[in-house]
């Protein structure tokens, strides 16, 4: 049984690496994008590619999916996700495999994830949700500085911020209580705020699960060596650990288990090796930033939600598990250049030192580039030149 899968969302490293995962796997894939020039678009792993209509995704995603003959659906963008939840489990022939909206309702509001997290005994940041009337001086006096400040539902604030004239800032670093009354009074214009965490110390530390009937079937874990922007986002460069964090790893299963979640996610904390805490950063609720190095790693998540999905399917094994680093070179090129123009992180010569090493490790895996698949890097490249 050859299985037709289509992937909505193969503009990113992200669904470009489904698309190899589940090409390289012996899955028929047809990759949606965004535009003609969408990176997955270029892989040899694809079988066909269309461009993704206009207007909402019920005037046009089922027309696609019955054009393309598809068994599955897989998607990547939150928002996508969204979407889709609300849309029923069968499209026509088409199983859509991405979460329900109970469960992914409960990720995306962090409010609540913190309160199962604490319920399975995870620890939390001590977090604060700012309202309106609420007294912002009183509370400066008592939080600790620094802070990180995140919308508890980012795509719920889109249309309000756009509305204003406000870009969305998913993540934000508040230093002290000057900052913090320049971020009140940046968002007053809508009357909302994001949900301000305490600064947890140690590295990033991310535990990927499968999930089915609350158990998982698969487990990769990794830990982020440098991040875009320097103090806190995406990952950069990371590497993945092969042993180690098992009570952690039980209890990030507790928790999605208690979510219900179905298919693949992370869990985010932060650790701190000294003090030996793991705090909580939030859950993933789609494929992740770094799924690139877990696909190296030979950690093959969307074949195993394939797999488990539609047992009878012929798909290739997945690779023997390997230690794995890779690296995300955009971000982490403006990340160098930002400790060379302003300082910080390691300080400029290490930074140098390592951006060449990195550069010179050749067992280094990259999110794009791939030498069995080297046009999407290609057009990724011309992309770049255009949009300069």
């Amino acid at each position: 049984m050859t299985l037709n899968v289509t992937i909505l969302g193969i503009d990113t490293p992200i669904g470009l690496t489904v698309v190899r995962e589940l090409g390289r796997s012996g899955v028929r894939v047809h990759g949606i994008g965004r535009s003609a020039s969408a990176i997955g678009g270029a892989s040899r792993y694809l079988t066909d590619f269309s461009v993704r209509g206009d207007g909402p995704i019920t005037d046009w995603l089922p027309e696609q999916l019955a054009a393309s003959r598809a068994d599955a659906l897989l998607a990547v963008s939150e928002g996508d996700l969204i979407a889709l939840a609300q849309m029923p489990d069968m499209i026509g022939n088409c199983r859509v495999l991405t979460p329900r909206q109970g469960p992914l309702t409960s990720v995306l509001d962090k409010a609540r994830t913190l309160s199962i997290a604490t319920s399975v005994g995870i620890d939390v940041p001590q977090s604060w949700q700012p309202m309106p009337g609420d007294d912002w001086a009183a509370r400066a006096a008592t939080l600790p500085f620094p802070l990180v400040a995140k919308w508890a539902d980012p795509n719920a604030l889109v249309a309000p911020l756009a509305a204003a004239g406000l870009s969305l800032d998913k993540v934000a670093y508040v230093a002290d209580a000057a900052a913090l009354f320049a971020l009140r009074d940046h968002y007053a214009p809508i009357g909302q705020w994001p949900l301000l965490q305490s600064y947890a110390t140690g590295f990033g530390l991310g535990q990927m699960l499968h999930m089915a009937d609350g158990r998982a079937t698969l487990r990769f874990q990794h830990r982020r060596i440098h991040e875009w922007p320097v103090s806190g986002g995406v990952s950069s460069l990371c590497e993945s650990i092969e042993q180690g964090f098992d009570a952690q790893f039980a209890k990030s299963e507790a928790l999605l288990a208690a979510i219900g979640w179905q298919g693949p996610a992370m869990v985010e904390y932060r650790h701190d090796p000294e003090s030996g805490k793991f705090i909580l950063m939030e859950v993933n609720g789609r494929f992740w930033g770094s799924l690139p190095l877990a696909h190296a790693a030979g950690a093959w998540f969307a074949r195993e939600q394939i797999a488990h999905s539609f047992p009878d399917a012929l798909l290739a094994p997945a690779p023997p598990r390997r230690h794995a680093r890779a690296r995300f070179l955009v971000p982490e090129a403006r990340r160098l250049l930002s400790i060379l123009r302003h300082g910080g992180g390691e300080g400029r010569a290490a930074a140098i030192a390592n951006f060449v090493g990195q550069s010179l490790n050749p067992r280094l895996s990259h999110y794009v580039w791939d030498w069995r698949d080297p046009m999407p890097m290609l057009r990724d490249m011309g992309n770049m030149v255009m949009r300069r």
